[in-house]
């Protein structure tokens, strides 16, 4: 099985991130060699794959498997609901069975672990609205969404031509703010889309266009400078799960910054682009 986190394979970058490869040097070698075995590789691909959390699930279950073999990974295997993920998991187990039957969960557990703690890009992710496929390891839209807001620390910044229902994402921003979080709300005023906002807090800020020409068409949610989501999905109840959407996950500050950045500029008063509603 391949996966994204074996496109970057460099040692170390020139922002003195470890890769995928060089945080796998101490992890199980093929028999046969010195190489890396396949195993650490679909590792750190399903670590790429999965937030934060589930990865963290997976280790706990690691943690008390004695071996491959283990019934306790079978029923975890099989209760996966997301499209590829068991075939992921039980990928995972087959390579465990075949390069080290030996080691106990606890050492895949320590992978993961590591993974997690080690500072590194990490590549874009897919995701989607609509039917799921096992093309890609996509997830989908409403969750990622969700997931986004809630990774963030000080700041959200919303844009969004639609919006209507969409229920849980506004629950989500108001949690947001009620911990702290500056909210920043970029919506199109000619779909009324401020409307679907209206019992968040006064500290939400919602703004739009100032000039009559064009209109406000961009989709991105941006959780402080390290993690952004942006596609084609509204933030609509049908844009979210049923109509067919495309849009992409990514966690590399070096890029969401200068994004964030564009859009702060967007907003900010002396530009005359974006006004308070």
């Amino acid at each position: 099985m391949t996966g994204p986190a074996e496109e970057e394979r460099s040692a170390v970058d020139r922002g003195g991130h470890v890769s995928a490869e060089g945080s796998l040097s101490s992890l199980p070698v093929a028999r046969n060699g010195n190489r890396p075995s396949g195993l650490p590789r679909l590792l750190a691909a399903l670590h790429d794959r999965l937030p934060e959390d589930r990865v963290v699930a997976w280790e706990n279950v690691l943690q008390k498997a004695t071996g491959p073999d283990d019934p306790l990974l079978d029923r975890f295997i099989a209760a996966q609901s997301a499209v590829g993920l068991s075939e992921q998991l039980r990928t995972i187990a087959d390579a465990w069975r075949t390069e080290t039957p030996e080691l106990a969960g606890t050492g895949l557990a320590l992978t993961l672990a590591t993974l997690r703690a080690t500072p590194r890009p990490r590549p874009v992710q897919p995701v989607v609205s609509g039917p799921l496929s096992a093309a890609v390891p996509a997830r989908l839209t409403s969750g990622v969404v969700q997931e986004v807001i809630r990774s963030a620390d000080t700041s959200l910044l919303i844009a969004s031509f639609a919006a209507y229902g969409a229920g849980d994402v506004v629950a989500e921003i108001a949690e947001a703010a009620d911990r702290g979080v500056h909210v920043d709300l970029l919506l199109e005023e000619s779909t009324q889309a401020s409307a679907a906002f209206a019992t968040l807090p006064p500290s939400v800020v919602v703004w739009h266009r100032a000039a009559s020409t064009g209109v406000l068409h961009a989709k991105l949610i941006a959780a402080d400078r390290h993690t952004a989501f942006l596609g084609s999905a509204n933030l609509t109840s049908r844009a979210l799960t049923d109509n067919i959407e495309l849009g992409v996950v990514l966690r590399d500050p070096v890029v969401v910054g200068p994004l964030v950045d564009h859009f702060r500029w967007l907003i900010s008063p002396e530009n005359g682009i974006m006004r308070r509603a």
